[in-house]
């Protein structure tokens, strides 16, 4: 976990976005997994080859795009008054 330890904001992200996206009530384990997977191929990706000949470690990318979508997530739901 040393070393890919922001990768736990996909776990975090991947189910949110996938209920948004499949306008589905509860959790769906399914688009869940398949969210996972194509967050965690495009933030490897991006890694790898947005920044040229530097390649960052995916757990930054992850914990950015995680944290930023999160906070972002958290302020749209307190204001909509579900908090």
């Amino acid at each position: 976990t040393a070393a890919a330890g922001p990768i736990a904001f996909v776990s975090l992200s991947a189910p949110q976005l996938a209920r948004r996206l499949t306008r589905a009530p509860g959790p769906n384990l399914a688009a869940s997994a398949l969210m996972g997977a194509v967050l965690l191929l495009a933030a490897d990706w991006v890694a790898t080859n947005a920044f040229g000949d530097r390649e960052l470690p995916v757990g930054v990318v992850t914990g950015v795009l995680g944290g930023c979508y999160l906070l972002w997530l958290l302020v749209t739901e307190r204001k909509a008054g579900r908090i």
